[in-house]
């Protein structure tokens, strides 16, 4: 989807004490032709570097800018937030004008960090009503590069399934004579992945516009993906209420939010950022808590907040692109790509010991290299590790460690040594311990900590 930032102004509002609400008013169809952002920075010793890009809501044919949008500054100003309100182009039969505005004011955002002073990493979006449909869609369809940190949702339309949705706003996006495909496609229940950003979302049970069962689904989802998030719903209230003062739960309402944000931490602005590529081992299958547990998070922890440490594995994946399940292929590899790291750790080849794969190992330095060469053409021009495979307690038809141990290993110690590279021998480290391995192939909790040992003391030697 086309960016278009020229059409994108801006004014800014400096906010040191107060600012004064304007009117309230309901949302009324008009046309933009220029969609323009609004900005409100909070006073200089306040600033925490978080920002927040707000999403009016109206049914996509108009805009509640004051109640769900402008009035909203002084309440983050004083927590140091940094509020920007966008004015998106009803979309008139055209689903792509606000979408390609609210991706253009995040890409804008994140551009102007460094003006504005705010942390590219903890940046979200919100969105009320049919602003919450499009907060949630830049949430689950957008790009790495311009899917925002985290989402907060008020009474928010989800779904395009016509049972319960909000059919103003079905219409107004996808037309009245909507394919089911594209009812689907912008369900945004049914598009959450693991890589959907945190969400705050709250409704009230008397709402009778947006049924509460488009956020209790989009909560269930989230959860089934293991994304956090909290679902809040109100006694009553009704539809629309913003931060109006006639709601009768506001004050409960905004003490909740100001938990869930004080609730968890952005990677600071300068930190160091850490791809973790490879398969299962890598993402922390068989391990329960695999969030808090897999090797990198245990490295995460190790290195401190000075690094962001981003697992990106994908279970039973090979380096080899002939393998039955190509690692180059998955879209894991681009996410690690977009997140342009100053460190890569790239342990693969258990899965290509399997006999199947292996039949390709002709291929196996080649591919090897190709990923090398996509990571060294990033911007930020990465410190690239070759891990040697951890052990493999088993030999045989599936994985085997005797082809790992005499066929890709010393395919990877001449690669590295062609590219001048750093080698971390998890081999070695995890041999002698089947303890660890209770299906042979997996480490437990503890062999993840002995990984994340192996791959901290390569990175700060």
């Amino acid at each position: 989807m086309k960016l278009k930032l020229s059409t994108l102004t801006i004014l800014l509002f400096f906010l040191s004490a107060c600012f004064p609400l304007a009117a309230q008013k309901a949302p009324q169809p008009f046309d933009i032709d220029n969609p323009s952002l609004r900005v409100f920075l909070p006073a200089p010793e306040l600033a925490t570097g978080r920002a927040i890009v707000a999403c009016p809501g109206g049914g996509y044919g108009g805009l509640a800018v004051n109640h769900e949008g402008y009035d909203w500054a002084p309440y983050f100003n004083k927590q140091g937030i940094a509020l920007i309100v966008l004015k998106y182009r009803m979309p008139h039969g055209d689903r792509t004008l606000p979408i390609s505005d609210a991706e253009a004011a995040m890409k804008m955002v994140r551009d102007s960090a460094g003006v504005w002073n705010l942390n590219p990493y903890d940046i979200g979006i919100m969105g009320s009503s049919a602003g919450g449909h499009l907060a949630s869609t830049i949430a689950t369809h957008t790009r790495p590069e311009l899917r925002p940190d985290f989402q907060i949702l008020f009474y928010p339309v989800i779904t395009m399934d016509k049972s319960y949705t909000h059919m103003g706003s079905h219409d107004n996006l996808l037309g009245k004579d909507a394919s089911g495909e594209l009812e689907t496609a912008f369900s945004n229940e049914k598009q959450v992945t693991k890589e959907t950003p945190r969400a705050f979302i709250a409704y009230s049970d008397d709402d009778k516009t947006v049924p509460p069962a488009n956020g209790v689904n989009y909560y269930l989802s989230l959860h089934k993906n293991h994304v956090p998030a909290v679902l809040h719903i109100y006694a009553s209230g009704g539809h629309g209420w913003g931060i109006r003062e006639n709601f009768i739960y506001k004050n409960e309402m905004l003490n909740d939010l100001s938990a869930w944000l004080r609730s968890f931490k952005a990677p600071r602005k300068d930190a160091i950022r850490v791809a973790c590529v490879g398969n299962s081992i890598t993402y922390g299958a068989r391990i329960k808590n695999r969030s808090h547990d897999s090797y990198p998070s245990v490295l995460g922890r190790l290195l401190g907040d000075r690094y962001w440490v981003k697992n990106f594995g994908v279970s039973a994946r090979t380096m080899l692109n002939k393998g039955d399940r190509p690692y180059m292929k998955e879209q894991a590899y681009q996410q690690a790509l977009a997140f342009n790291p100053n460190i890569v750790i790239i342990k693969l080849g258990t899965n290509d010991s399997k006999s199947f794969n292996w039949v390709h190992k002709a291929d196996f330095m080649k591919d090897t290299q190709a990923m090398i060469d996509a990571f060294k053409a990033l911007p930020s021009q990465p410190k690239i590790y070759l891990c040697y495979p951890s052990k493999a307690y088993q030999t045989g038809e599936s994985i085997n460690d005797d082809i790992i141990s005499k066929e890709i290993i010393p395919m990877i110690k001449k690669t590295a040594r062609k590219n001048g590279l750093p080698v971390i021998d998890l081999h070695s480290a995890m041999d002698g311990m089947p303890e660890l391995f209770p299906d042979h192939i997996h480490p437990n909790e503890e062999g993840a900590k002995v990984m994340a040992r192996a791959v901290y003391d390569a990175i700060t030697d």
